[in-house]
């Protein structure tokens, strides 16, 4: 049975006070047993700390990005195995920042989806179209192609560690987002996509996350939508309030 789950990509911001402090709110106001599953993705600098700090509460960390590689001659990367090393199983692949500024193909994806389920990593995978695309009409083919060239490589058993996140890319820090309505029917077109690739169990058991400007005042209406299981906040989750309101819409 598929999971709600609420997740906060931090970015390139806080540093270690900024993140103690943010976790220390998280801590003390988040309910013992909340409705979603509960993450955070702080920088590669705050891992540890943010495991740390976290460890005895239901709020689980996850990384930004990694490797592809196990180790090597990569001047600033961090491997799967490094991530799982200070206790960190989970990380996001594919944000369309990665893609857009360091030029992550759906072949490089690929790779590191391969590598993460190598070392029996969760993976939250993201994708989505840019306004041209919408505009044009090419958004489903387009997410189609990003899921098949990225994701329908790995095993029906390697499902259980995918959680996906549909970003419509020119609703990402512009104040737009998409409605509801059209939340929802980006999400069935994946979970059916899924179910024609693969099967319809691993269709109806993958959590399929909205990742375009979820905000307290229009996340239980986005979270209400049948094939929608919850959100991968960005600026929202800056803010302990804010991002507890938005755990707290379900």
């Amino acid at each position: 049975m598929r999971k709600n789950i609420v997740a906060g990509n931090w970015k390139m911001n806080n540093d270690l006070a900024e993140t103690e402090e943010l976790l220390g709110h998280l801590k003390m106001q988040l309910v013992k047993e909340p409705e979603a599953e509960v993450m955070v993705a702080p920088a590669f600098t705050n891992l540890y700390t943010a495991f740390r700090v976290l460890k005895d509460t239901p709020v689980l960390v996850a990384a930004q990005n990694m490797h592809e590689a196990e180790s090597g001659a990569f001047t600033g990367e961090v491997s799967a195995k490094m991530l799982k090393s200070i206790g960190v199983n989970t990380v996001i692949l594919g944000h369309s920042e990665r893609r857009a500024h360091f030029h992550e193909t759906n072949e490089i994806l690929a790779n590191k989806v391969n590598a993460a389920m190598e070392q029996d990593m969760r993976v939250i995978f993201c994708f989505g179209e840019e306004l041209e695309d919408r505009k044009n009409g090419n958004h489903f083919d387009l997410v189609a192609k990003q899921l098949k060239e990225s994701l329908y490589q790995i095993s029906e058993e390697n499902w259980k560690n995918i959680v996906l996140a549909y970003e419509p890319v020119w609703a990402i820090g512009t104040g737009e987002t998409a409605s509801p309505e059209q939340a929802q029917e980006m999400h069935a077109f994946i979970r059916k996509n899924i179910a024609e690739a693969f099967n319809e169990e691993i269709a109806e058991n993958v959590s399929i996350l909205y990742g375009g400007s979820v905000k307290p005042a229009n996340a239980a209406e986005i979270f209400a939508k049948k094939d929608v299981d919850g959100g991968l906040i960005g600026g929202a989750s800056l803010k302990a309030v804010d991002f507890l309101e938005i755990v707290n819409s379900f």
